[in-house]
């Protein structure tokens, strides 16, 4: 065993769980499985590229795109992340969080506030995921309190009555997944199983009809406080189910960076085309809601790329993590494994989704090894 003189964040696993570690990193090199994974150009994908890496595994990314700094022709759609409790220890640790934040992965912890426009306790859909936040000690700076409303001055208006917060990893995703690219770089080899991560793809590589998109879209704006006050935490509205599953009701103003704010949201199921404009009515009524929301959000200065779009990939049933139960020709059990369908959560999810497809992977490991030509 060796190690690197380097500190470097680094995934190791406890249990079901997988463990964010910041310092010099261990290598070992008794393990000798290989693993070819599909689609890592998805977040769920290459995050789970990253922790079969850290676990010993040569990795090979097959991709038809990969994650660019670059322009897209038409952009694609950017998000806050709020890990999962569960998902990854340590991550709220304050003196972890501070370290990094030093590295260039666009990742920095800031107060995430949900608010509701009626007592939680009446949502119990709500007041349950609120509880099991409040249960983890990982998650740093909850607290439940109404006032929040007055705190962050936002428009009485807005018809908000309760609200929480708590601290979360926000994302400038461009940057996060331009890192994680430079961090899952690997040499090509064969594996011992394969894992597909293909998104939207899945509806063709796992025959899986039940895999459906949901168009969503952000506005972008300035956030240096020459038009309105600085935006410094997230401010979020989820969708209410007592509007109706087509209400347009969601509120979502995160600081993605030091300069840039992204107001939504949109959630748009069975469609497949990308041809929203900011002009587009949808997306009018959603920079409304946001500027209702803020007071004086009206006023400002659109980012130089004003509008994104993208396809989420969301699964009628269940996110689907598990190997795949058809057989083969030969009548012997497929050594592919399944992770799709994490809908607009592919960052939350993505690394309680890595750490179940390494429990899987360790199960394939048992069994004996087959040539490249079974897979």
């Amino acid at each position: 065993m060796s190690s690197s003189s380097q500190p470097q964040v680094y995934l190791t696993r406890e249990g079901t769980e997988l463990i964010l570690n910041y310092g010099p990193k261990a290598m070992w090199h008794h393990l000798h499985a290989s693993l070819s994974s599909g689609g890592c150009h998805r977040i769920d994908g290459r995050t789970t590229a990253w922790a079969l890496l850290d676990a010993g595994y040569a990795v090979t990314v097959v991709s038809e795109k990969w994650a660019s700094l670059r322009t897209e022709s038409p952009p694609r759609s950017r998000r806050i992340v709020g890990m999962a409790p569960g998902g990854v220890r340590k991550a709220h640790e304050p003196d972890l969080a501070r370290q990094l934040e030093e590295m260039e992965h666009g990742v920095r912890m800031r107060m995430a506030n949900f608010f509701f426009e009626q007592s939680i306790h009446k949502m119990s859909g709500q007041l349950e995921k609120m509880n099991e936040i409040a249960a983890v000690h990982d998650i740093q700076g909850f607290k439940h309190d109404p006032t929040l409303v007055k705190t962050h001055a936002v428009n009485q208006e807005a018809g908000v009555v309760d609200s929480y917060r708590h601290l979360a990893p926000v994302i400038d995703t461009d940057q996060y997944m331009g890192w994680l690219r430079s961090t899952v770089a690997a040499g090509e080899v064969w594996g011992s199983g394969i894992v597909n991560a293909t998104g939207l793809g899945a509806y063709e590589t796992a025959a899986d009809h039940s895999v459906v998109p949901l168009r969503g879209a952000l506005v972008r704006v300035i956030n240096d406080g020459k038009r309105f006050p600085i935006v410094k935490e997230a401010l979020c509205v989820s969708h209410d189910d007592t509007h109706g599953a087509e209400a347009e009701d969601i509120v979502f103003i995160v600081p993605r960076n030091d300069r840039t704010l992204i107001l939504g949201g949109l959630v748009q199921p069975h469609v497949h085309t990308l041809d929203l404009t900011i002009n587009s009515p949808e997306i009018v009524r959603m920079r409304d809601r946001c500027n209702k929301f803020v007071p004086g959000l009206e006023n400002a200065e659109l980012d130089p790329v004003p509008f994104v779009q993208g396809l989420r990939p969301f699964r009628d049933t269940n996110v689907r993590v598990d190997q795949e139960q058809r057989l083969k020709a030969d009548g012997t059990r497929s050594r592919i494994i399944h992770s799709y369908g994490q809908g607009g959560s592919g960052f939350t999810l993505s690394f309680g989704c890595a750490a179940d497809v390494l429990s899987l992977l360790a199960e394939l490991e048992k069994s004996p090894y087959l040539e490249r030509a079974s897979l």
